[in-house]
């Protein structure tokens, strides 16, 4: 994931008399609009000129702002740059040259619609959103998938960061949530010098993918009440219990909306054990707990109640080809490189029909060629960031699961940082903090972005952009 010219970092500056209020989330610097460029052109004009850039489309926006989906050519395999290429796709919301950048990574596929993350909000910036490569349609063809693993991708977007530094040339920001999170570390620690900042939300690392002792003690210690993961647990050999009644009603659901399983779990028992192992993890790390931990089924309960609950928690239709095709790509790269957590299995033993099911390669469709694990990709990974890494900030939800392994820093004299949001799941973010912590870290966003100068206004908010940041946002982290 990975030197031009060094971009110069922003300097660190004492937190001191820099803390902003409880508000300081919906600060936001004073409204600039979409300027006229400076002597080079219009943006579009600035963006035709750019080696490899293609301009696909320029959709309406809101006033202010100027919103465009583009395709920019990559070298499918970095070390072969004269060799086969592919077009990444990614959008841009244009706010002016005068603005930071936040490179936006989801981690998958780039959703068409402009929308505002939370540090582009923040810091009033420009915005890059990009798709993963081998996400389709950002994908070679043919597709040789030795090239999908973080350094490649974090070239990709060295390479872009490096093509559009002539047309914005204030401070850059890189942020993602979830693997889009895990994307914009390995973007920074093969090219460091490329943003001067970095958030990532809810990004795990699992440095050793064969101990998860941290998983197994997140789901003994989560939440404010220990009835409810026994709730959890009872629900889920119940529903093993009743693995008959339940798969035929998964079957009948799969002929109505036409599922398959043959590519990736290879039949409806197999895919309906997969879900009910998952069903305490997805309860951890979507659901509101205070509420939902009172909705859980009793064992008792009749079998179209366990139904429904799977369903909502985990979902009849992911674990189907349709489901999790789409993912094959990180699939692909957890049983490579990432690595793929662990769930408790001892209060369902004897009713288990599949061991080893619980792991990313039962996703992978037979005729991917895997390669093995590489064990050294996350703990040199892990090493740069507690070590070496400079201004990053980690966001991470106290019952959300992925973040039972999580990045650990050394605070202080590197700038970089870690917050916990207090009872937030997978979709915390700098919003969920404490006052203290939401202060420090929107204190530190704003430093970093090189807008800390500037004094924070109340500026309104533009509904159209950030409320569907806010649901992109928990889409994207919506990582399996």
């Amino acid at each position: 994931m990975i030197p031009p010219t060094p971009r110069t970092a922003a300097s660190w500056r004492s937190a001191a008399g820099v803390l902003l209020t409880a508000t300081a989330l919906l600060l936001t610097t004073a409204p600039a609009s979409a300027d006229p460029a400076p002597a080079g052109g219009d943006i579009t004009d600035r963006l035709e000129a750019v080696p490899g850039l293609r301009v696909i489309e320029e959709i309406d926006t809101e006033p202010g702002f100027r919103y465009f989906v583009l395709g920019y050519e990559q070298p499918a395999d970095h070390g072969a740059p004269d060799g086969q290429s592919f077009e990444q796709r990614l959008t841009l919301l244009h706010r002016g040259f005068d603005r930071p950048t936040v490179l936006h990574t989801s981690g998958y596929n780039v959703r068409v619609g402009a929308f505002r993350s939370e540090p582009t909000r923040i810091l009033d910036g420009n915005q890059i959103s990009t798709e993963q490569r081998f996400f389709e349609p950002s994908r070679p063809d043919p597709a040789d998938w030795d090239d999908l693993n973080i350094r490649q991708a974090a070239a990709d977007h060295h390479r872009l960061v490096e093509a559009l530094d002539d047309v914005y040339a204030q401070e850059w920001i890189s942020t993602g949530a979830s693997k889009g999170g895990m994307t914009s570390v390995y973007h920074r620690r093969f090219y460091p010098a490329d943003v001067d900042g970095t958030v990532a939300y809810v990004a795990p690392n699992d440095v050793r993918d064969h101990e998860d002792h941290a998983y197994r003690r997140f789901f003994r210690t989560v939440g404010d009440d220990p009835r409810c993961q026994e709730d959890l647990e009872a629900l889920q050999r119940a529903a093993l219990e009743r693995r008959e009644e339940l798969v035929d009603h998964y079957t009948g659901l799969a002929e109505q909306n036409d599922w398959t399983f043959d590519r990736t779990l290879g039949s409806a028992d197999r895919a309906f054990e997969m879900l009910v192992l998952d069903t305490a993890w997805a309860f951890w790390q979507y659901q509101p707990h205070t509420e939902a931990c009172g909705e859980v089924p009793s064992p008792e309960a009749s079998t179209g109640e366990l139904a429904a609950f799977l369903d909502e928690v985990a979902g009849f239709g992911f674990y189907t080809d349709q489901g999790t095709l789409p993912y094959t790509p990180y699939y692909f790269q957890a049983a490579t490189q990432l690595g793929t957590p662990s769930v408790p299995t001892r209060h369902l033993r004897g009713l288990l029909r599949y061991p080893g099911l619980f792991q990313a390669r039962s996703y992978l469709p037979d005729e991917l060629n895997v390669p093995r694990f590489d064990r050294w990709a996350m703990p040199d990974i892990d090493r740069w960031v507690t070590h070496r890494s400079e201004q990053m900030l980690f966001v991470d939800g106290e019952y959300d699961p992925w973040g039972a392994e999580h990045f650990s820093v050394r605070g202080g004299k590197s700038d970089t940082m870690r917050f916990v949001a207090p009872g937030a799941n997978h979709g915390a973010d700098i919003a969920a903090l404490t006052d203290e912590d939401r202060a420090e870290a929107t204190a530190a966003l704003r430093r970093w972005g090189g807008v800390d100068g500037e004094a924070a206004t109340l500026a309104d908010r533009v509904p159209e952009l950030d409320d569907a940041g806010e649901r992109r946002e928990r889409i994207e982290r919506g990582f399996r």
